[in-house]
């Protein structure tokens, strides 16, 4: 900074010693104009420099940086060296957007990046197909816009996205989609869709598979299980291991055909084409019922007791409902040691919603579990289950029958204190 004064004052300093010996030589009125022609002389210099200076300004992307003299050389200098540098970070920032633009673009699923109002920032290539979209002509437009099936525009207005939607009705016909949003940065959303169709055909094979295998074991299962019963009505089988064969072959064929019959339920239940019969469910007539069934299960052995807090009906399937109620009745028996409680509520939230709930004195379940009890066979304790007659597809059942009604399965639990499962309706369900 100390050199660049010196050589700031050095052209005053040596005009002002010249303009001196001017007023020596010539008088005062020759070295004032000699000294103001010479600030002049300065003056023009910088203004020429400026001039140029701002002729760069005005494109400095084509321009060159102006070289200048003196004092404006250094400047420019420290200019273009600036100004270079910035050409080089902005050319890695572009390679950079380029390889991310690359890599998105070679992902397996569609990515687009939507602001505050849901309006489309960016988007790969897979995500133009998936939604039908121009990522240069539809930038700032409205994914709703574009992208118009009910059920994604209720997943969009949600606030929670933890579960991807699965999206059939789109414009490609048979193509099926599972669509996650992800929040991030200053009220962005990440929109990933992912193209499962393929999934989806195995799926549908497998249930295919399952109901038919499911299907075609009922008959024989049903022949069996009667000459079964029919040996062991016979008077004169003396043998006891015969007799406990038989014992044991219609244990085993009445299990093998209440799992065929869980089976051929759950397969009923997720197939697309079976559409839910909507109707007032009478949940008086209903509990009565389920308490009758429990009673009959128990066979005395467990106390059940019905708290009907409100008397609120529901809209829905009477026999769907009767099977997932049915079920957390009976698992409640069967894990609850004699002399145990059961207590069936049906109540009003606060909110207005409505909820059925079975809890029980029983063994309870570990905090582990819980979040894998509505899989498929999963058991928690696979020697009790057997002997409890379990099928291990309960839970299953219970789950797709509240997912048909949009209702929630909550399951509160504590090991050696018992269990509380738990489905809440929305306010569309209520029957009033």
């Amino acid at each position: 900074m100390s050199d660049f004064w010196q050589r700031a004052f050095v052209y005053p300093f040596f005009l002002l010693l010249l303009s001196l010996l001017v007023w020596a030589v010539a008088g005062a009125m020759p070295a004032a104009l000699f000294f103001g022609f010479g600030i002049l002389i300065r003056l023009f210099f910088h203004l020429r420099n400026l001039a140029q200076l701002d002729h760069w300004l005005s494109n400095p992307e084509k321009l060159h940086v102006p070289e200048g003299k003196g004092l404006w050389e250094d400047a420019f200098s420290q200019l273009n060296k600036i100004t270079r540098l910035q050409l080089k970070e902005r050319e890695q920032h572009a390679a950079a957007l380029l390889q991310m633009k690359q890599a998105t673009s070679a992902l397996p699923e569609g990515v687009a990046i939507l602001d505050e109002a849901d309006r489309i920032e960016w988007c790969n290539p897979l995500a133009e197909r998936h939604f039908g979209l121009d990522g240069v002509r539809d930038r700032g437009q409205q994914i709703t816009y574009l992208a118009r099936q009910p059920e994604f525009v209720r997943y969009l207005a949600m606030k929670s996205f933890t579960e991807p939607l699965i999206l059939r009705d789109t414009r490609q016909g048979d193509l099926v989609l599972s669509v996650k949003l992800i929040a991030y940065g200053d009220n962005k959303r990440l929109l990933i869709s992912r193209d499962i169709t393929h999934l989806e055909r195995i799926e549908t094979m497998r249930r295919d598979f399952v109901a038919n295998v499911s299907h075609e074991l009922r008959t024989p299962l049903t022949v069996v299980n009667g000459f079964v019963e029919t040996l062991q009505d016979m008077p004169n089988l003396e043998n006891d291991m015969s007799r406990r064969a038989l014992q044991l072959m219609g244990e085993q064929t009445s299990r093998m055909e209440s799992l065929v019959d869980d089976l051929l339920t759950l397969s009923r239940l997720e197939n697309e084409q079976n559409a839910l019969h909507e109707e007032k469910v009478d949940i008086a007539g209903l509990l009565k019922v389920l308490l009758e069934e429990g009673l009959t299960v128990s066979k005395g052995q467990h106390q059940l007791r019905l708290e009907a807090a409100c008397k609120t009906g529901i809209l829905g399937s009477a026999n769907e409902l009767h099977s997932a109620f049915g079920n957390l009745v009976t698992n409640a028996i069967r894990y609850t040691p004699p002399g145990g409680e059961i207590v069936l509520r049906w109540e009003e939230l606060a909110d207005g919603y409505l909820r059925f709930s079975v809890k029980d004195s029983g063994i309870g379940i570990a905090p582990q579990h819980i979040p894998r009890l509505t899989e498929r066979f999963y058991r928690v304790d696979r020697s009790r289950s057997r002997e409890t007659g379990g099928t291990g597809l309960g839970l299953a059942i219970v789950k797709h029958i509240a997912m048909r009604h949009q209702a929630q399965l909550d399951v509160v639990s504590e090991e050696g204190k018992g269990s509380t499962f738990s489905m809440v309706f929305p306010l569309k369900r209520r029957g009033e």
